[in-house]
C-alpha cells in the first residue's frame, strides 16, 4: 500500500510564508530544527488534514559565516512529493525491476528518493519504523541528485 503523505518547498522567509498560508486556512501543525543539518521543516495542514495531506516547509538557515541561505531557481523551490509505503525495500526493488533509477537508496531501511521521467522528485518513507539494513541497498551509493 502506498499514501500520500506531503508535499514539500523549500522557502526563503519562513515567517511570511506561515503568514501567505494562514490567509488560506492552512495552519502549522509541527516543526522540527535540525542543528546539525542547519534547516527547520515545518509541516502545514487545513484542519483536519493532519497527517493525511500536508505541506512542508523547508527552511534553510543562513550559513554560520552569516552568508545568506541558499537560493532556488529553475523551480528548485519545489521539493518534492512523499508517499509512505508498506516495505521500502520491496518498492525499491520493484521500481528497480521496471528500470527506475534509485537515487538515493534506503540504506537506513526508512528512506529513499527516485525520480518520475520528468524529473520530479519523490520521497518514499517506510511505514512504521525504519526495517534492518539489508543489502543491496545498505552498500548502494546515490545515483545523480533528487
Amino acid at each position: 500500500m502506498t499514501k500520500f503523505l506531503h508535499t514539500m518547498i523549500r522557502v526563503t522567509d519562513a515567517e511570511a510564508t506561515l503568514a501567505f498560508f494562514k490567509l488560506l486556512g492552512i495552519e502549522e501543525v509541527r516543526r522540527k530544527d535540525s542543528e546539525q543539518g542547519r534547516f527547520t521543516l515545518i509541516f502545514l495542514a487545513a484542519p483536519g488534514e493532519e497527517g493525511i495531506a500536508e505541506v512542508e516547509l523547508t527552511y534553510n538557515w543562513p550559513a554560520e559565516d552569516g552568508s545568506p541561505a541558499e537560493t532556488y531557481t529553475g523551480g528548485r523551490n519545489f521539493g518534492h512529493l512523499a508517499y509512505e509505503v508498506d516495505d521500502i525495500y520491496a518498492m525499491c526493488q520493484k521500481l528497480a525491476d521496471h528500470g527506475v533509477t534509485i537515487n538515493r537508496p534506503p540504506r537506513d531501511g526508512y528512506m529513499a528518493f527516485i525520480r518520475t521521467p520528468d524529473n520530479i522528485s519523490i520521497e518514499l518513507l517506510q511505514k512504521g519504523s525504519a526495517l534492518a539494513p539489508q543489502e543491496p541497498w545498505a552498500s548502494m551509493e546515490n545515483t545523480g541528485s533528487w
